[in-house]
């Protein structure tokens, strides 16, 4: 199900049938490094990640990490969305795209349509994203999107220190006008 559509990009619902795109995704360096081992190594992990993650997410929340592809071709180059995480007080903004697709302004466009999303239709007033100390392409687009570094926590795993980032919906509007 197409949940936003921009002009390069289709930005959708994760079905089952993504299970290979979502295997190749969360197994990628760049994911592993600055976001985490998902522990999804076979095509069933893969298919268990979309139906006990984003669809139970998609039917209980009204949101969750979409597929993002791009609108020419139909290939799946990333996931971007919301998530409510257990140990944030507000709705987190996240992003991935597969390497080759990065430093192509695929990353905003899919994000700050999120962004917009989540402000105009979900009617979030506050929105956080975390990133890791070092991940500065992910930090940079954070701020492109008008939230603000907020503060350090460590994760709830102990494993790693996040920046917290975040942004009053309202100012932000305005700020990115400016843009």
């Amino acid at each position: 199900m197409k949940v936003i559509e921009t002009n390069r990009l289709i930005i959708r619902h994760m079905n089952k049938d993504d299970a290979e795109f979502i295997l190749g995704l969360l197994n990628q360096p760049t994911w592993l490094r600055f976001i985490g081992d998902r522990g999804v190594k076979t095509l069933e992990d893969a298919q268990n990640y979309i139906l006990q993650g984003q669809v139970e997410t998609y039917a209980r929340l009204g949101f969750g990490f979409y597929i993002v592809e791009l609108k020419e071709s139909g290939s799946a180059i990333g996931m971007c969305g919301l998530a409510k995480r257990d140990y944030l007080d507000d709705v987190d903004i996240g992003f991935a795209l597969l390497p080759q697709y990065c430093g192509n302004g695929y990353a905003y466009e899919s994000a700050s349509a999120v962004f917009d999303y989540a402000k105009n239709v979900l009617g979030l007033k506050r929105l956080v994203a975390t990133t890791r100390v070092g991940n500065q392409s992910s930090a940079k687009l954070l701020e492109k999107l008008g939230l603000r570094f907020e503060r350090m926590m460590p994760h709830p795993d102990g494993s790693r220190e996040l920046l917290v980032f975040a942004v009053e919906m309202e100012e932000s509007a305005k700020e990115r006008s400016v843009r």
